[in-house]
């Protein structure tokens, strides 16, 4: 998740926005007679106006389209040619919506060179602000020291020591080095890596941090994440070995330095992510209203019955971003105790003979739809590991693909389960194999395989998995 924290650099991409959607209306009713023209399936005149028509087309569809290719996320660090690229490809597409327009509604009398001088001068002046901006932003930071990101620096690497360079003499990047840890010819230099941790818990006034992801350790590196996570920090990660970089974090430069950082893939995008989030509160609703609120009753009484001990069974577990939170499941065992290393095994003496049933059809994640209404949880996602295990599983499998896991919301099911990879694990194959399908869902998802998934599972229910015990 991306963090902002400036106090008013927010405000700067609506502001650009409202004026481009300005500049492409105002040149509208310049060049265009759209008044004189009106549209007869409108009863109400003001309806009937198609500049008023335009004004709404042109709303919602520049926003579609500069939304898609992140028209309005430009950076510091951003450099000139990716800008100017930015703007022919929305001039492209653009030029095409704007036809279309002209298409639907053939009545327009418009010539073809009239209409291309409109889609140009909104671009040059659309341009130009965009270039003024950028350069105002760089001469405000380097003059007045103001729109400042707050950054730590850790490590000890030949990219760090570029890095460090970088921020000290470009001013006009706005980067401001709050402490470095690992190297003590850095400025600020506040210590070793393990004292990056507490600086970054007890000091909140830092936006980013910069890591060398080659002087961490597996452990390290995730608790860094959390730590990161927790309070609010932008993480990047620099490497020196190209020849390690993957599509799963993306890649920025920074004056030619690569900086890593995990890779927003659609799932995680602010539509999608509404999407996604509605899907899983109307699903769990669902569920707990017409099944939990008799399943719940049914299953107290059987479980009770048979051993003593809670109903639900609470444990830890990794969430996005390692987030620790609180997972419920029916309780299946007749000691209710999380024991490291200690997976449940076929004919396991633990499991209570109702547990059996429970864990054979996965009746025992039932509660776990008041995780995902919560928000821990989705209702589809890759399955939350104990943290014992997050631990030992980062070992066996590649960091970059482990950690890249964690960027979304774990779930009740996921797409590895219903291939076959659930339970235990009994060999390195079984965690690679999970770790592979759960990022294939990251990186694949939509609504319909969520819901492909869903079905999945459902089947599973009835005709069973050898996994499942």
């Amino acid at each position: 998740m991306e963090y902002t924290k400036g106090r008013y650099s927010w405000v700067i991409r609506p502001i650009l926005i409202a004026l481009d959607l300005f500049v492409l209306n105002l040149l509208a009713l310049y060049f265009f007679d759209f008044n004189s023209q009106k549209l007869f399936f409108f009863p109400n005149d003001f309806l009937n106006n198609k500049h008023v028509l335009y004004l709404v087309y042109s709303l919602t569809f520049w926003l579609l389209t500069t939304m898609s290719i992140n028209f309005y996320k430009v950076y510091r660090h951003t450099s000139i040619l990716n800008i100017i690229g930015l703007l022919v490809k929305q001039f492209l597409i653009y030029a095409i919506i704007f036809y279309a327009f002209i298409g639907v509604f053939r009545s327009l009398n418009i010539q073809a060179f009239t209409t291309f001088k409109y889609l140009i001068y909104s671009f040059i002046i659309i341009g130009l602000v965009k270039f003024l901006s950028y350069y105002l932003l760089k001469y405000y930071r380097n003059y007045f020291r103001g729109n400042v990101r707050r950054v730590v620096i850790i490590g000890n690497s030949q990219s760090a020591q570029e890095l460090h360079q970088l921020f000290t003499i470009n001013k006009d990047l706005g980067y401001q080095i709050k402490a470095t840890f690992g190297n003590k010819n850095f400025t600020n230099y506040k210590g070793n890596l393990e004292d990056s941790f507490k600086y970054i818990e007890s000091t909140k006034s830092v936006d980013e941090v910069y890591c060398s992801i080659d002087d961490f350790s597996e452990t390290e590196l995730n608790e860094l994440v959390k730590i990161a996570e927790l309070n609010h920090c932008n993480i990047k990660f620099l490497q020196d070995q190209k020849e390690r970089f993957t599509k799963r974090l993306k890649t920025d430069f920074y004056n030619y330095l690569p900086v890593l950082s995990i890779q927003e893939f659609k799932i995680n995008n602010d539509i999608n992510k509404i999407i996604k989030r509605t899907f899983d509160v109307v699903f769990a609703l669902f569920v707990l209203v017409f099944i939990m609120s008799w399943l719940t009753i049914v299953l107290f009484v059987l479980i009770k019955l048979e051993s003593k001990g809670p109903l639900f069974y609470k444990h830890k577990r990794n969430g996005i971003n390692y987030k620790e939170f609180t997972c419920f499941k029916f309780r299946s065992l007749k000691q209710n105790q999380e024991k490291k290393g200690t997976y449940i095994t076929k004919d396991d003496d633990r499991v209570t003979r109702i547990g059996k049933f429970l864990r054979k059809s996965s009746l025992d994640e039932m509660p776990q739809f008041y995780n995902v209404l919560r928000g821990d949880m989705s209702v589809v996602g890759p399955r939350p590991h104990m943290l014992s295990y997050t631990e030992d599983y980062s070992k066996k499998v590649d960091k970059y693909n482990f950690m890249f896991r964690h960027n979304v919301k774990p779930g009740i099911t996921g797409l590895a389960q219903v291939k076959g990879y659930r339970g235990e694990i009994k060999t390195k194959e079984d965690i690679i194999n999970r770790i592979k399908y759960d990022n294939f869902y990251i990186e694949n998802w939509s609504l319909f395989l969520d819901i492909d998934i869903i079905f999945h599972t459902i089947s599973n229910f009835f005709k069973g998995q050898k996994e499942a015990y």
